[in-house]
């Protein structure tokens, strides 16, 4: 609760006079030394746990190239070495998909899978074993160690049948390696063992051969392992075996992708030779890469991540732990039947001391995927087939599959079985008889393929790794989502996605098993009687935590309009663990999201492929399939209503499927007390293990009150301890994979509750008390009110309760797609939360395996909270907590308040009364008054005094060295020139509010910030007309200006949405920060409502006024790291001397993946805290995702250091820093530079009221209403004088402390200690300790060099070092030097050409170019033609932000992103004159073509990837063919398709138009109706438009396909549909309108007279030569 201003001046009247004196705890000193305590000692029993969890999560992630060559005809049976030689050289043109360790040289990892190459080891084999096994293993260097390894492996391989034939010691050579891999290099041997006598009759399928080596493998680790031999206490000296099998092998290691061959001289021999060759190049976001985690894996090369990896190793483990079989039937690893049965059945894995562990989350996601999977295709499924079953197509409603239902079959009877092993994924895979590709559902890594005339395969993740004759190629293609392509090893066949699909589906009558087991539960209506009365209802909402907000806010956004609420300006409240109010279980954890490492994926465009679809009952091997596999019940949706849940109920008799079910209360005697939740919890899952046991499939866990009486005598274990906590039982003692879990409760209404239950092990959820809260908000009078007035569209109350199911799902789809995930399925129990305030009880009683590094509450503590909840007996109506609102007196705690923008206006001398509405223009000083420290100090007291919010309120000062006077510390100006604003869009907020922050902190010297929504190029010059009044011609709207002044931000933002991103932006930017997620709503996509899309902002953004915009999720070209990786040359491309910014969302795992990025060459880190935010968001991903920037900032500050990346980055963080104390908190954490989000508007002048969203801002911060934007109140002084008090606060802070630099400040965490007097303000804070988290950051007294930039950079301060890109970039800077080039830009007009050849390591090909234009000229000042040809494959963002006067033309084919954020110009691609393909069938360029283009025109004479056009709003564009998603979120433009589309066209387009040629229809099935309509060209306009870009693309490209549609006009362009948004509805080239309106047929032309022509008439040939010219 916030003191008076009046009581506040009394606390500080004594001590007003020395302002900014702060309390600080210092050392004992005894003479002039002091005894120095190291921060945060551990606590006995305590570990440093900043680090702890999964390893893929928090120790190393990482993405990679990857592809294979296949060639079964030519060489003799042992293939050749060619397929070798050149998959060595694609794996070296991949380079730049790799990364290296810290010393820059030792790769992260490469490596390649082949046939056993028999020549060369002739010396092995013999007419009685023309084939044995071979194993490459990875051993020891010391030899008496490596000795003793290799006496148990031939111990266990004879105790196991296979004879041993000898060890070869591979022939290396050390000195290719970098310093990092040669000090931890294994020593390399190959072992050979004859296949068993018993097995004598396998040769021809060796899979019992394949079934034993395998099983000895695993025995062979048990054993290694019992006797300390398997690997050191560190994790040193691993024994690991590459391979060990009769058909492949593996060759990797820690190198890079060029030295493989020079490490490994058996891949130089001629001798080695093979049909295949699977090769991989790993990027990790380590710098201490481990040999064991180099790919290809034992079957599987992974460019990708599994987001779903813990819920999948959760669910492998409760199927291991499913029944228990005698040990002895695993002590015959030889006999063909038993191994049959061993890898056949889940529960023979888990016997650790016969076979080594399965899974393990100590490994990284690719290792545990290749261990399933190969366990898969060691039982009876074939390489394609398991693949198919772990990593699922988006089978529903997929037009591709219409023809074959077997397909779709099979993906339902194995998706009711597994969870898919969800996150984008390019695997390739061979288990020795075939070699194939496939990728995940959504699409999201490149794939694309060749095959030549011999009958050779190549597929790869880009385009020209290898070179080959075109004239050779007789197909080209690409896989898209969810596709695969298999070669039979055998016979050489390649089959496409359906063939392979189909072939494999037809094993097995899936729909007849389907058809006679699966008993489905489709959505039904909702009972509209009353289950309470209203006192009732009420007392039980509160008991179970609802307050008034949930209703009014929530469940009314919910029922009244089917969607979440939206909300702004970020989480100010306290978090859950530090609140004084009561607080359910779900408040104490975080969503977690994906950023840089793998992508979140779109639920509202992209929903497709997404499903929220589960299953009850038990579950069958996954292994072997039977007709078993079928039974279950499946469950259209997990939110269940009354009705369902009596139709489940009848399934239990055995008529009906016999599905046993049960019931369990949850609720225990008011009268046990708090520790009476302890002994409850114990009761429910011993109750739940005896009813599984007894053969109960459905078990439900409900906390239902009959009436008030049980309400009044009972209280209930919350849902989510309780289900957590069953789960968790039942899979310890084998019985989850028995059961469904259905939670009927009434402490769910929230999408996030919903999220924690099925995360937690929930299958399904009956929300009962929720829907009767719909239907008592149904029933109100006020809602009733509403509804006739028209504020609330009128509903039934069944129809009420649809919209609330509905609003639940689409808000669990929103957040299984902010981790990537497309499949509730794959979500459950997969525990993707991090805890934040939950104590080791609660944790390992519910919540096993989740990370919750601070401590906090214990079980008691939640049954008091929960006790805490119920109402007063004579209470009528709920409590109001302010959780979300504000409440004065009463409610949560809210840090930012009217009252403090009260007490900060005073301070720095702001009257929001005076604005332009008002009196500015005749007040003194525009009205700003003089600045007041005392009332700073009141502001700052406010704050020091408040409740408990935040991690740092539990952290205080602790010096080790003496005071020292103020006057020697460095002034304040040199400090403000680390403050930075917060990334805020103009949009978001109002022109005035937008330029008067950049306006001010460039006068301090700092750094502002664009945010997504460009920027004017007016704001590029300094201000040079300022008058006496501070008032300029330039900026009317402003006040207090100055002569010198610059609007122009620091830092300009690229975001999903790439609003206002040309070529002008990017080179005025003195640094471009990649925007990849927000405090507010990580892992989504930004949004902007259409009432504040005005005319300005829509010019700027390039879309449509009043209409709303919403940017994708970040997932279009950095959906791994290495696409960040490429987006980060694309801007130092395009701008050499502005360094690159990445912003981050503090999460676990947000050290790993700053390394990552600082190795992708980011110049700049910023990490957000999760509390953020200004503009429109999702409550509930404003309250429930994202963690404190303390935690994020202290991780990846720690990280980097240990990784040795600290001083190529510098580190930002921003949310919710106020004060000069925060930021010093912040600094000894490891910042260099702060941001200002929110408190920085309120210097302008932001009061607080919290409407954003609603365009109604009242002073005119938010808002784009003419009449409130007039009544802004602030000037660049205002925030000027904020910044000057937070600067000597943090000067009498430094004197205090005995600090001179602020530098020597950061990373100082040794200055800081818990505050145990805070700690002990609240109760539940009992169990909360930060000294195992923050004891984690090093040490870094002794050694500052991590401050300034690499010596290799020159040692000097980071903020004047820039990175640059290197070979890849060598083409553009040739290009840029050439001196016709230079003659063509420095003189301004005629035509110049110019030709050079191209590779795919040539990436950002011509962006260095338009840099250098637009820095000369802008965007459309080149008067001249530059017309520059190209011959070759092109490396990624081929022609990116080309501008106009640049004519590209490249002869070959083009990797992702062509004409990536082109701006204006001409780009063609085509085919070599003389391909052997056909040119409309083959893929020619990748995915997300013209991404974020402004302008130009595109010809491509082929197909176009997935995601063609995405957020294009100007460029014409002709492909003969594209993937999913064409037209996404387009804001205008054209497009024209010459060839068949995928799926979801038009999805989020709100301006633009397309063009699609339907030649053998199904067409309409593939458009996402959404928001755009089709129909036929029926305009006269439409057809000039159409026929005009398609003549100009024969004329470009000599398209075959153009020209018979020319051909053939009259009858052709009945076969076009036209795609158009309402936007367009009544433009020329969708309605008939009065004859004479212009038409626009390029985006190109010497003049605009020239594009376009009047209705009625046709292009005359000269009109239609210029306008192709």
């Amino acid at each position: 609760m916030r003191l008076p201003q009046a009581a506040m001046m009394a606390v500080i009247a004594a001590s007003a006079a020395s302002a900014f004196q702060t309390h600080i705890s210092r050392p004992h000193v005894v003479g002039s030394s002091t005894t120095s305590l190291n921060a945060f000692h551990l606590k006995e029993g305590e570990t440093r746990n900043m680090f702890e969890g999964p390893a893929p999560l928090v120790k190393e992630r990482d993405a990679c190239g990857v592809g294979f060559i296949a060639n079964t005809q030519s060489g003799d049976e042992f293939g050749t070495h060619k397929v070798l030689s050149q998959g060595l050289h694609a794996l070296d043109c991949m380079e730049h998909r790799g990364a290296c360790g810290g010393d820059g040289i030792s790769g992260d990892g490469a490596g390649i899978m082949t046939q056993i190459p028999w020549k060369l080891f002739a010396d092995y084999r013999s007419d009685g074993c023309p084939q044995p096994g071979v194993g490459q293993v990875f051993l020891p260097q010391e030899e008496e160690r490596r000795n003793e390894v290799k006496e148990v492996i031939e111990k266990v391989c004879e105790a196991n049948e296979l004879e041993f034939l000898g060890w070869r010691e591979v022939p290396v050579d050390p000195s290719t390696l970098g310093p990092q891999a040669r000090e931890v290099v294994p020593s390399m041997w190959q072992m050979f063992v004859k296949a068993p006598a018993r097995l004598e009759d396998d040769e021809e399928t060796r899979d019992a051969f394949e079934r034993t080596l395998y099983l000895v493998r695993r025995r062979i680790a048990v054993e290694l392992k019992a006797l300390d031999l398997l690997k050191k206490e560190d994790g040193s000296e691993e024994v690991y075996f590459a391979s060990f099998s009769s058909q492949t092998i593996v060759y990797k290691g820690m190198v890079q992708g060029c030295v493989l061959s020079q490490f490994y001289k058996d891949l130089e021999n001629e001798d080695y030779t093979t049909k295949f060759v699977i090769y991989h190049r790993r990027f990790s976001t380590n710098t201490n890469p481990k040999w064991p985690l180099a790919q290809p894996m034992r079957v599987v090369g992974h460019n990708g991540e599994i987001n779903t990896l813990i819920g999948n190793v959760n669910w492998v483990r409760a199927r291991e732990k499913s029944k228990t079989l005698p040990e002895e039937a695993l002590g015959d690893l030889v006999g063909k039947e038993n191994t049959d049965n061993i890898v056949m059945m889940c529960n023979t894995q888990d016997v650790p001391n016969l076979l080594e562990p399965l899974v393990d989350l100590g490994r990284s996601d690719s290792a545990n995927l290749d261990a399933v999977f190969e366990l898969m295709t060691k039982s009876r499924h074939r390489a394609p087939c398991a693949l198919m079953g772990l990593v699922p197509t988006a089978y529903e409603n997929e037009p591709a599959l219409a023809d074959n239902p077997e397909i779709v079959d099979f993906y339902k009877f194995h998706g009711g079985l597994l969870e898919a092993w969800d996150g984008p994924a390019l695997l390739v895979f061979s288990d020795g008889k075939s070699i194939g590709a496939s990728l995940d559902r959504n699409g999201l890594r490149p794939a694309r393929y060749s095959i030549t005339q011999d009958g050779t395969v190549y597929m790869m993740s880009e385009t020209g790794v290898v070179d080959l004759d075109e004239a050779q190629i007789v197909q080209k293609g690409r896989l898209g989502p969810g596709q695969m392509i298999n070669v039979d090893l055998a016979t050489g066949e390649f089959k496409d996605n359906i063939a392979i699909k189909s072939e494999i589906a037809s094993r097995h009558p899936y729909g007849e098993w389907i058809a006679n087991a699966r008993k489905d539960v489709q959505k039904m209506s909702f009972a509209e009687e009353r289950i309470y009365d209203d006192s009732t209802t009420t007392f039980a909402q509160g008991s179970f935590g609802w307050g008034l907000e949930d209703i009014g806010m929530q469940i009314q956004d919910m029922a009244g309009s089917a969607k979440e609420t939206t909300y702004s300006m970020g989480d100010d409240a306290p978090i859950a663990v530090l609140s004084t109010r009561p607080h359910t279980p779900y408040n104490y954890f975080k969503q977690r999201f994906a950023q840089v490492t793998n992508p979140p994926i779109d639920p509202l465009r992209e929903g497709v492929v997404m499903s929220v679809a589960m299953t009850l009952g038990k579950k069958e091997s996954i292994y072997k399939v039977s007709e078993k596999g079928a039974r279950l019940i499946h469950l259209e949706s997990p939110v269940l209503n009354s009705n369902e849940m009596e139709r489940i109920a009848s399934y239990a008799e055995e008529e009906n499927g016999g599905f046993a079910q049960g019931t369990i209360s949850t609720r225990y005697s008011l009268s046990d007390g708090p520790d009476g939740m302890k002994a409850a919890i114990d009761a429910i899952c011993d109750k739940a293990a005896e009813d599984v046991r007894n053969g109960v499939e459905v078990l439900i866990l409900s906390d239902k009150a009959d009436d008030q009486s049980v309400l009044d005598e009972t209280t209930y274990i919350p849902p989510l301890v309780a289900v957590g906590a069953v789960h968790h039982r039942l899979i310890a003692e084998g019985l989850r994979m028995d059961t469904g879990i259905v939670v009927e409760t009434g402490s769910a209404w929230s999408t996030h509750h919903f999220a924690c239950l099925v995360g937690y092990g929930a299958n399904a959820v009956h929300p009962y008390l929720a829907l009767e809260t719909v239907k008592q908000w149904h029933g109100n009078s006020r809602t009733q009110k509403m509804m006739e007035a028209g504020k609330l569209e009128t509903t039934t109350v069944d129809e009420a309760q649809q919209n609330y199911r509905k609003a639940v799902e689409n808000g669990l789809l929103k957040i299984l797609s902010k981790m990537g995930i497309s499949l509730l399925s794959s979500y459950q129990g997969a525990q993707i939360f991090e805890a934040m305030g939950l104590g080791s009880e609660v944790v390992d009683t519910s919540f096993k395996g989740t990370t919750s590094r601070i401590g906090g509450v214990g079980l008691s503590d939640i049954a008091s909270e929960t006790a805490m909840m119920r109402p007063e007996d004579d209470s009528s109506k709920l409590i109001n907590y302010g959780y979300y609102k504000p409440v004065p007196k009463l409610g949560e705690y809210h840090a930012n308040s009217a009252d403090l923008a009260k007490l900060l206006h005073t301070a720095i001398g702001l009257d929001k009364k005076v604005s332009a509405a008002t009196n500015r223009d005749e007040a003194e000083n525009d009205g700003v008054k003089p600045k007041s420290v005392a009332d700073y100090e009141i502001f700052k007291k406010s704050l020091e005094t408040a409740p408990l919010a935040n991690i740092r309120d539990l952290l205080d000062f602790e010096s080790d060295r003496e005071s020292i006077p103020l006057d020697e510390v460095e002034p304040a100006a040199e400090i403000m020139k680390r403050f930075c604003t917060g990334a805020m869009s103009l949009g978001a907020l109002s022109r005035e509010a937008h330029e008067t922050l950049a306006i001010a902190v460039n006068r301090v010297g700092g750094k502002s910030n664009s945010g997504e929504g460009g920027e004017d190029i007016i704001r590029g010059q300094d201000l040079t007309d300022v008058d006496e009044k501070g008032r300029s011609p330039t900026f009317p709207h402003l006040a207090g200006l100055k002569n010198g002044d610059s609007a122009n931000s620091f830092v300009h933002q690229v975001a999903s949405g790439r609003f206002g991103v040309t070529p002008q932006f990017l080179t005025t930017a003195k640094q471009l920060e990649i925007k990849m997620a927000q405090g507010a709503k990580p892992g989504e996509g930004g949004q902007l409502p259409g009432p504040k899309v005005s005319e300005y902002i829509a010019g700027l953004r390039a879309s449509k006024q009043g209409v709303t915009l919403i940017s994708p999720p970040p997932h279009h070209d950095i959906y791994s790291i290495e696409d960040l990786a490429q987006l980060v040359h694309d801007l130092h491309a395009v701008n050499e001397k502005a360094g690159v910014s990445v912003k981050l969302v503090s999460s676990i795992g947000i050290g790993t993946v700053a390394c990552g990025v600082a190795k992708a060459q980011a110049d700049v880190i910023q990490i957000s805290g999760g509390d953020g935010g200004t503009g429109a968001s999702p409550l509930s991903s404003i309250k429930h995702a994202g963690m404190p920037w303390e935690m994020g900032l202290s991780e990846a500050h720690s990280a980097l250091l240990n990784n040795g990346l600290r001083d190529r980055v510098t580190l930002r963080v921003d949310g919710g820093i106020r004060t000069g104390r925060d930021l010093a908190i912040a600094a000894m954490m490891g910042a260099e530079e702060f941001g200002f989000g929110t408190i920085a508007m309120i210097a302008e002048g932001c009061v607080m009221a919290r409407v954003c969203h609603l365009n109604t801002c009242p002073v005119g911060v938010t808002s784009q209403k003419e009449q409130l934007r007039k009544k802004f109140p602030g000037t660049p002084e205002h925030v000027v004088n904020f910044f000057e008090f937070v600067a000597e606060e943090i000067r009498e802070l430094m004197a205090h402390l005995g600090y001179s630099k602020f530098e020597d400040l950061i990373g100082r965490a040794d200055l800081l200690k818990e505050d145990e007097d805070q700690l002990a303000r609240i109760a539940k804070t009992k169990g909360v300790s930060l000294s195992g988290f923050f004891s984690s950051i090093p040490e870094s007294k002794g050694d500052r060099a991590f401050l300034r930039a690499t010596p290799a950079e020159g040692g000097g301060l980071k903020d004047d070092v820039v990175h640059v890109n290197g070979f890849s970039s060598d083409l553009d800077r040739e290009m840029c030097d050439h001196p016709d080039v230079k003659a063509a830009i420095e003189n301004n007009d005629g035509e110049t050409a110019v030709s050079f050849n191209i590779k795919n390591t040539d990436r950002s090909t011509c962006a260095m170019l338009a840099g250098d234009i637009a820095r000369k000229y802008g965007n459309k000042g080149l008067e001249g033609n530059l017309n520059i040809n190209m011959f070759g494959s092109a490396g990624q963002s081929f022609g990116a932000f080309t501008l106009p006067g640049m004519k590209v033309r490249l002869t070959g084919e083009a990797n992702d992103y062509v004409g990536k954020g082109m701006h204006g110009g001409e780009i063609v691609v085509l085919p070599e004159a003389d391909a052997g393909f056909v040119a409309a069938d083959s893929s020619i360029v990748g995915n997300a073509c013209l991404y974020g283009a402004t302008g130009g025109d595109f010809h491509a004479n082929g197909r176009a990837g997935e995601r063609f056009c995405v957020r294009n709003s100007g460029a014409y564009a002709v492909c003969e063919g594209t993937g999913d998603h064409c037209c996404e979120y387009m804001t205008g433009g054209v497009v024209v398709s010459l060839g068949t589309v995928g799926r979801n066209v038009g999805a989020g387009m709100t301006g633009g138009i397309g063009y699609f040629y339907d030649e053998n229809g199904g067409f309409e099935e593939r458009v996402n109706g959404e928001i755009v309509k089709y129909q036929r060209v029926v305009t006269a306009a439409g057809e000039i438009q159409l026929r005009n870009i398609v003549e100009r693309h024969f004329e470009k490209t000599g398209s075959e396909k153009a020209e018979a549609i020319l051909d053939n006009w009259e009858e052709e362009v009945g076969k076009f549909w036209q795609v158009y948004p309402p936007s367009e509805a009544s433009s020329a080239v969708v309605a008939e309108t009065i004859v004479g309106e212009a038409v626009k047929v390029s985006a190109v032309a010497p003049s605009e007279d020239l594009c376009y022509l009047p209705i009625g008439a046709g292009m005359n040939p000269d009109q239609t030569t210029r306008c192709a010219d």
